[in-house]
């Protein structure tokens, strides 16, 4: 059947593709209907059935002669290990630790926060409690303790599951201490904690709070599988977000299983049995997706690293994966393929290894820029895929769907919508735009199983957040344009869309420019605030490893650059080499907080930011544009 077969039947009777699709799931109590409207615009899907996501994704693998297969493998460069455990293993390791939980008095409904490194453990954590019926809420391993204070105080949980330590290249990061700060932080107090250690470093453990990974299963019984209804929610998620208070996003169980086992076939095109990495982490939004639920609801092996793209030991450790591993398709960010093409941007490394198993590539979480694309095509012979969706949605709103039909690929188009999704370009009025006008990235309601039905403990803000501005619109907050073939092309965030002199002009156009220049490793185009025009385009570049040329001189070439292909209209006329950007954990570039360093606001790095000494050397090079003005 072909892509638009497909979308059209979906769209034709949403009911019955929802319901066909749900057939992949096994169910204690099947669900009468898909959609339940009654309380719309709030939405859910599959809300009186009865399911269990760990049996899904476990131990119905083991009961149909899976258990021998590899579920996880493990791969630290860092510490320079490797683990495999089969579904069988895993089956037992999850109600090991489920039924200690349970023991310990959590039960359904309760909620557990997981602060783990990248280690299997941390996938065993999220089961086990899925497996109970209680309510995950994962943390990036080694977030800041007032951060981790405020999820705690948002999610309330009986227990704390973490690690003792997570190792990033060339240090050990302990996790403990962090950890006793949160809970003296927040005004909710967890019962009880229990501590995984390791060996590069363990954790004092606090006496009746603090138990032992390994000591507290000793005497218990593993637990069974409970059953839960579809619109139970399986975990809390929060959204980094720049400014404030984190959003919870909630995923209901029955709509999350559907959904995601949907996906690994006709999306990504992958089998039972087929080895997939999401080269992310269990922290973020694709960890909890694609490294953790996806594969193994679709009994695929996920590979669980503990390592960079660059430096674990060198660029070439991606390829190193492929070929000891036998991994199918490769899904990370664009920034992880940037910093391999900066370090070996010949493709060098790619040489030393057997990377034939590798069918495609994904790409998603930031714009993938055409130039990194076409590097990555360059050096893998595959298909490169971007793909767009969001920590709210959960799987993607438009890609290239491999399994029903590779469609021709448009360098710097994440491809057409997928079913579910309703995607519409709106204006500021709320009106839809022509084919080929940049506006609002909007998807019609309601949302496809698997998405946010709502914020953890806050409805109001979650209309307000989402449905407001457009009403019948979920509003996704980017901005871009579908062309008169229906593919989308996301070009900034709808903050990042800047106004020179009248002309609604997207950054993330001017970036694609920019990219372009031979020299250029990665770059950020930003508005900063003009008297005469408004808004003015300021160009930040990333040089590729062994460029010693004049500064200046790359500079002036990507000005001359904009204005050949984007014309005088873009008033770009500012660049600045700079050694890095600043980003995110997950690699997305803090365009915003440098539009307040630029226009001398006030602003308060990023709880997520990687590292808040980079937003120094952003000033000292905007300072040198003569930024902020007097």
């Amino acid at each position: 059947m072909a892509y638009k077969d497909v979308y059209a039947a979906w769209k034709s009777d949403p009911e019955a593709f929802w319901m066909k699709a749900a057939e992949a799931i096994d169910w204690d109590r099947k669900p009468t209907k898909a959609l339940f409207d009654e309380n719309a615009p709030l939405y859910e899907w599959f809300s009186d059935g009865l399911v269990n996501t760990c049996y899904n994704a476990v131990d119905r693998h083991v009961k149909n002669g899976r258990g021998d297969q590899p579920a996880i493998i493990h791969d630290s460069p860092v510490t320079g290990t490797q683990a495999t455990i089969t579904f069988a293993q895993l089956q037992d390791k999850v109600a090991g630790l489920a039924g200690a939980l349970a023991a310990k008095g959590v039960a359904k409904g309760d909620r557990v926060v997981i602060y783990m490194p990248m280690v299997p453990e941390a996938l065993v954590a999220m089961l086990a409690v899925t497996r109970i019926g209680a309510i995950h809420s994962v943390v990036f391993g080694g977030f800041a303790a007032n951060e981790l204070a405020v999820r705690i105080d948002d999610a309330e949980p009986k227990a704390v599951i973490a690690g003792s330590c997570g190792i990033e290249p060339g240090r050990v990061v302990a996790y403990k201490p962090l950890l006793d700060k949160a809970i003296d932080l927040a005004r909710h107090k967890p019962e009880f904690c229990v501590i995984f250690q390791r060996d590069q470093q363990s954790a004092e453990l606090i006496e009746g709070r603090d138990f032992d990974w390994n000591d507290i299963q000793k005497g218990t019984q593993p637990a069974d599988c409970v059953p839960v209804e579809g619109n139970h929610p399986v975990y809390i998620l929060h959204t980094s977000g720049t400014t404030g208070h984190p959003k919870g996003v909630v995923r209901h169980t029955g709509g999350h299983l559907v959904a995601l086992i949907w996906t690994m076939k006709n999306i990504y095109n992958v089998d039972p049995g087929d080895v997939f990495w999401a080269a992310s982490d269990v922290g973020w939004v694709v960890g909890h997706s694609y490294i953790c639920y996806g594969p193994l609801i679709h009994g695929n092996t996920t590979v669980v690293f503990e390592g960079k793209p660059v430096g674990t030991p060198d660029a070439g450790t991606f390829w190193r994966m492929i070929e000891e591993h036998r991994i199918k398709v490769l899904f990370t960010a664009p920034t992880a393929f940037r910093a391999i093409k900066r370090e070996d941007p010949k493709g060098e490394q790619i040489r030393k290894y057997d990377t034939s198993s590798l069918n495609a590539l994904f790409l998603a979480g930031e714009r993938a820029d055409p130039d990194t694309i076409q590097w990555a095509m360059d050096v893998l012979k595959v298909p490169v895929i971007d793909h767009w969706w969001q920590t709210e949605t959960g799987w993607s709103i438009a890609a290239n769907p491999m399994g029903i039909e590779p469609l021709p690929v448009k360098i710097g188009s994440p491809s057409v919508a997928m079913p579910g999704h309703d995607v519409q370009i709106l204006d500021e009025a709320g009106q839809p735009l022509p084919a080929g006008s940049l506006g609002a990235i909007a998807i019609r309601l309601p949302l496809p199983p698997g998405t946010l039905p709502t914020l953890w403990k806050a409805e109001a803000r979650y209309k307000k957040s989402y449905l407001e501005h457009f009403p019948g619109y979920y509003e996704t907050g980017d901005a871009g344009y579908i062309d008169e073939d229906g593919y989308l092309y996301i070009m900034a965030r709808t903050d990042d869309v800047i106004n020179v002199a009248g002309h609604r002009l997207s950054t993330g156009a001017m970036e694609e420019v920019l990219a372009g220049h031979p020299d250029v490793a990665e770059c950020a185009v930003i508005g900063v605030a003009d008297q005469l025009k408004g808004q003015l385009p300021v160009g930040f570049v990333c040089l590729n490893s062994g460029v010693d040329r004049d500064h200046a001189e790359i500079c002036a070439e990507v000005v001359k650059l904009v204005r050949e292909k984007i014309g005088p209209v873009a008033a770009f006329k500012l660049a600045v080499v700079v050694d890095r950007l600043p980003k995110t954990r997950s690699g997305k570039i803090l365009r915003a907080t440098m539009v307040k360093i630029a226009d001398g606001q006030d602003f308060k790095p990023p709880a997520t930011i990687d590292d808040p000494a980079i937003l120094d050397e952003i000033g000292a090079a905007l300072k040198a544009l003569g930024y902020p003005h007097g």
